[in-house]
């Protein structure tokens, strides 16, 4: 293997997008996945001709840049979807974003005003007595309310995350969700003014066969001049503390070394502290410890009807019903199913190890099927297949203190000359897909500056 080219170690978004910029600028790539397909959580999974994604991946981006390359890739091949979403709470239906009749429908008028005079207060009391928001529960009770916190924000974030609100870091909430506050969901609700901020935009854009055509796409740009190994886990960097000289990598039973000259990681932040040879600094190891990922089973349920609702998404905070998350992806495409049948994809977020996770698939889509019957969605005898599928690392956990330990890590990984960090794994952040492509697209700009052998226009950008 030539040591000029560059190895990239993650087949997700942030590093298709790297690989594809770096090979259109003619940099020779290989891209080193785990999986046996690339995509990570941005998949689609296509059997019997049903096809799901591994959640409900909507594509909405401000970034004019990364909009325009979405728009090379698929040409008219993108569909515009327009969102419609519900929350199912206390056995009731609530529309989301936030719309007042709905809403008031949905609580009743005496827990609507407990909702407004519980803002009220936390909004005079955020004036009178600022006080540090270190956790997700102080940023949603200021920003929100109690009532609010207690009636919907702590079981649903508490069912996602696995641990207390009071543990998941104030810093991720108010990233996540962007300047959302009751006052301001209320005013779009009302007024519809302004642009709509990212949580509550009411029409995206989608790939017609699926999310996981981004990687498909991305995937077949980079093969036309470089190698892709899938079923290829990385196991250990070594390193002579400044530069990185390479990666041992496991493909079946066989290890392999593989050289490079520069090396783009978007696999999870804590593995790849722990392949480094030699070790890093037990300080290193220690923050390592103490950031989690939290885990994601898909179950999706194959059924002989046209549709079962007519929503983008639904929400269920109960700890009554075992996912948090439900989408029908004929309603985001209709070729995502046969014609005439539909699907239901549900989301189970866990921790590897735990009762979720080691379940029978037999009986995740038995446990499933029956609470969608319960629900009134379908009819039993309407099933036709179902599937579960699991991701390990689906997402960071923004537990209080991530920053400063993610700080700790970066800046260790920073001492690498030949080394860049891209992506969600890779960078210990939320991202959403567009900010992951447009993470990938920055960690390739900046390989091609570090390289004077390359023209200057291709140093300058490496998008397209």
């Amino acid at each position: 293997m030539s040591v000029e080219e560059t190895l990239i170690l993650g087949g997700g978004l942030a590093g298709l997008a790297a690989g594809w910029a770096l090979a259109q600028a003619g940099r020779r790539v290989q891209v080193l996945e785990g999986a046996d397909e690339v995509g990570g959580l941005a998949r689609t999974v296509a059997r019997d001709g049903f096809r799901f994604d591994l959640g409900g991946h909507r594509f909405f981006t401000h970034d004019a840049r990364v909009e325009g390359f979405m728009r090379d890739l698929f040409g008219d091949d993108l569909v515009t979807v327009a969102r419609a979403s519900r929350i199912y709470l206390r056995g009731k239906w609530i529309e989301y974003p936030l719309r007042p009749l709905g809403a008031l429908s949905g609580v009743g008028p005496i827990t609507s005003a407990r909702i407004l005079l519980g803002y009220a207060a936390a909004n005079l009391a955020r004036r009178l007595r600022p006080a540090p928001l270190v956790s997700l529960q102080d940023w949603v009770v200021a920003h929100f309310g109690r009532p609010l916190f207690e009636l919907y924000f702590r079981d649903y974030s508490e069912k996602v995350w696995g641990v207390s609100c009071r543990d998941i870091s104030a810093e991720w909430m108010a990233q996540r969700v962007q300047g959302l506050s009751l006052g301001s969901a209320i005013r779009h609700a009302f007024l519809r003014r302004g642009a709509a901020l990212p949580t509550l935009v009411d029409r995206f854009l989608y790939p017609r066969l699926g999310i996981g055509s981004i990687a498909e796409r991305l995937r077949a740009g980079i093969e036309r001049s470089s190698p892709i190994a899938t079923g290829t886990r990385v196991v250990r960097l070594r390193h002579d503390g400044r530069r990185i000289e390479g990666v041992t990598v496991r493909r079946g039973d066989e290890m392999h070394e593989l050289r490079g000259e520069s090396f783009l990681s978007t696999i999870p932040l804590t593995q790849l502290i722990q392949a480094l040879s030699p070790h890093a600094p037990v300080e290193v190891r220690a923050a390592a410890a103490r950031l989690r990922y939290r885990d994601l089973v898909i179950v999706a349920v194959m059924l002989e009807r046209e549709r079962a609702t007519d929503q983008t998404w639904i929400y269920f905070p109960g700890k009554d019903i075992p996912f948090g998350r439900l989408h029908e992806p004929t309603n985001w495409s209709a070729a995502m199913a046969p014609p005439g049948r539909t699907l239901l994809v549900t989301e189970r977020f866990c921790f590897r190890g735990d009762a979720t996770w080691n379940a029978a698939d037999a009986e995740l889509i038995d446990a499933t099927v029956h609470h969608l019957e319960k629900l009134g969605f379908i009819r039993r005898r309407e099933v036709l297949d179902g599937m579960a599928v699991r991701i390990p690392a689906a997402y960071p956990l923004f537990e209080v203190g991530y920053q400063e330990r993610g700080r700790v890590l970066c800046d260790y990984l920073g001492r690498f000359e030949n080394l860049q960090l891209a992506g969600r794994g890779g960078l210990f952040r939320y991202y959403n897909m567009d900010q992951a492509i447009s993470s990938g697209l920055a960690a390739a700009a900046a390989l091609l500056a570090r390289d004077t052998r390359m023209p200057a226009a291709a140093a300058a950008g490496g998008a397209p």
